[in-house]
């Protein structure tokens, strides 16, 4: 066997492999990428877009820590779209559809360019591990060795295609899959679970009938995901999407069909995304439905696709055709690619400490759908932090742990750690405690000051972004300080400040300031709307935050036995053990854990820590 060294080890060259590896590198440490197949870094196997409900907000906070997707999204982007508009700020969000080919083309030539990044094609199939300590890895015929590990899989550890009732042992695309890394991590001692998920047909998109169907354009406003992006696609060279339904016909088929589904056939094993069901999912749960929305989404300039976005399914090929002929314009459609569902193993993310390490093997960090995840936004906000705490650990210095309160990427964390998962984990605003603050214009003020810290951000970046925020308060001053009157605004019963005119629904900051004549950056002063509208609510959420912020303080150090514990009860001692929390306000988030279980946990500490200071009197 050969021999090398590394500082940092990056399995898996998927959206959270990526991330990792550049952050790791940018901090200039020597690092290694090894992924099955070069071409296929960064790939898309399931839908060509980034972005969407809380997803959008994961990219424009990977942006603000200095990560890589949301650049190459804006570059590759072949529509903008801010969804939610007519709901509140919170739950606003930036989706764009990508051309696939060529955002896999632009990180490849990024990762090929970076200073302390090697890349490696090859398969790995064991984590080798001294101590309860991770050294390194096996490929077939080597061993490479590194101070940490970062394992990003995705879907291939163990992964099966599956089409109806048959099964290939391969992932996406046909690539190698491998069941030694799977045996490795349990004989580590690693609790696995199987998961489910898969991907729609791709269709011919000049057999389509687009009369048939209803055109998506985008966003007609200037749109983008990273504060470095210039040169954006114009609004009339973008391309559309299209929005067509299931008829009734689908459902027949669909249902006549059901046990030909390896989702009901018994094939599956593996639990499959609630939030993204198949269409066979679709049909058996949702039965009073007439119909089902299917968005038609191109794929590449260099592609002849569509994407049938909502129509995901494992029914044999013979009855796709069938399926997909049945959907409004595609009733001459021709299939390029045939759908398929895919089964893997992942990791019980309460394995995982909140700074994604290994709680039984030190320096081993996992991030990605391996850790129970669903997404490209939710992949590579894990993999950013699990190369930004495992450079920390390196250096010898804290972790960065985001709160609930201050990113989504923190949310998703920590439900993660702390409740775990059975299924595919998948973000939603309705997850976020404090969503009105984890906006989609205010993720630089949240998170930059972290991305300047960690060197993820150059000092001219961070430097315009103090001016921005700079600007944003002289907008509210100058507001505040002028007063409207009557005369130039005759519907105002009296003279009022500008500030309290723009806290008014009907009234509109862009108007008002070109009446006042007010030079700033059109986005910038649509955020001061934001922040004067709801400033209220705003405050009220930053409170809670706060009352919150105090449990978190409260930590629960050492090695506890939760089963010595009086009144604990039986399910909280069971929790508690698993999670080991450490802080009392982790604790309460945990699933089953109630507040008279953490009365009783705040006790036993507070007595805990009298204890320990009459010790050391």
């Amino acid at each position: 066997m050969t021999m090398n060294k590394y500082e940092a080890i990056v399995v898996g060259g998927g959206h959270a492999g990526v991330e990792a590896a550049y952050s790791l590198a940018s901090r200039g440490l020597k690092t290694l990428l090894i992924t099955i197949k070069k071409s296929h870094i960064a790939a898309m196997p399931c839908n060509p877009s980034i972005g969407g409900p809380a997803k959008g907000i994961v990219v424009k906070e990977i942006d603000a820590l200095g990560g890589i997707m949301p650049r190459v999204a804006d570059t590759t982007a072949l529509q903008f779209k801010m969804l939610n508009t007519t709901k509140g700020p919170g739950v606003r969000a930036l989706r764009v559809q990508s051309d696939k080919l060529e955002y896999a083309k632009k990180m490849q030539e990024i990762l090929d360019k970076k200073e302390n990044l090697d890349i490696l094609e090859d398969l790995v199939e064991e984590v080798l591990i001294e101590d309860d300590k991770v050294i390194g890895v096996r490929t077939k015929d080597k061993s490479i060795y590194s101070k940490v590990t970062i394992l990003t899989t995705g879907t291939y550890m163990d992964s099966l295609i599956m089409v109806s009732d048959k099964v290939r042992a391969e992932g996406p695309y046909g690539d190698k899959t491998t069941k030694n890394l799977s045996a490795s991590l349990k004989k580590a001692g690693l609790k696995l679970f199987r998961l489910k998920t898969g991907t729609p047909p791709r269709i011919k998109t000049d057999s389509i009938d687009f009369s048939k169907t209803k055109k998506e354009p985008g966003s007609k406003e200037r749109l983008y995901f990273s504060e470095t992006s210039k040169d954006l696609l114009p609004y009339e060279k973008q391309w559309p999407c299209y929005l067509t339904y299931t008829s009734e016909k689908t459902l027949k088929i669909i249902r006549d069909n059901l046990k030909r589904s390896s989702m009901y056939s018994g094939v599956v094993k593996g639990v499959g995304p609630r939030y993204c069901p198949s269409i066979e999912d679709k049909v058996v749960r949702f039965s009073d439905k007439e119909r089902h929305q299917i968005f038609l989404e191109p794929e590449s300039r260099s592609l002849d696709t569509t994407y049938v976005q909502g129509f995901s399914t494992s029914m044999p090929y013979e009855v796709q055709e069938k399926m997909v002929k049945s959907i409004i314009g595609l009733e001459n459609a021709k299939i390029d690619k045939y759908a398929y569902a895919i089964e893997y193993d992942a990791i019980d993310p309460l394995e995982v400490k909140s700074n994604l390490e290994c709680k039984k093997i030190a320096n081993l960090f996992i991030a990605g759908q391996i850790l129970g995840t669903s997404g490209y936004e939710e992949a590579a906000g894990l993999g950013l932090m699990a190369g930004i705490n495992a450079g920390l650990k390196l250096e010898g210095k804290e972790p960065l742990i985001l709160r609930r309160d201050e990113a989504y990427i923190g949310v998703m964390i920590d439900d993660l750690v702390t409740k775990g998962t059975k299924e595919p984990y998948r973000l939603l605003t309705s997850r976020a405690e404090y969503r009105l603050l984890l906006r989609h214009d205010n993720a630089d003020a949240r998170l930059e000051k972290y991305g300047y810290e960690y060197n993820s951000l150059d000092k001219k970046r961070y430097e315009a972004f103090l001016k921005r925020m700079e600007d944003l308060e002289k907008i509210k001053e100058e507001l505040n300080n002028t007063t409207l009157r009557q005369k130039d605004f005759p519907e105002l019963e009296k003279g009022m400040s500008a500030i309290e005119y723009i806290k008014r629904p009907e009234n509109d900051i862009l108007k008002l300031a070109k009446d006042l004549g007010l030079d700033y950056d059109e986005e910038l002063l649509k955020r001061a709307e934001i922040e004067i509208k709801y400033a209220g609510y705003i405050e009220k959420a930053k409170k809670e935050a706060r009352r919150m912020q105090k449990m978190e303080f409260m930590k629960l150090e050492g090695d506890i036995d939760y089963n010595s514990i009086m009144n604990l009860s039986l399910e909280a001692r069971q929790k508690l053990s698993i999670v080991k929390p450490k802080t009392l306000g982790q604790a309460m988030r945990i699933s089953g854990i109630n507040p008279s279980d953490i009365q009783v946990l705040a006790l036993y500490q507070k007595e805990r820590s009298n204890e320990d200071r009459r010790s050391n009197q």
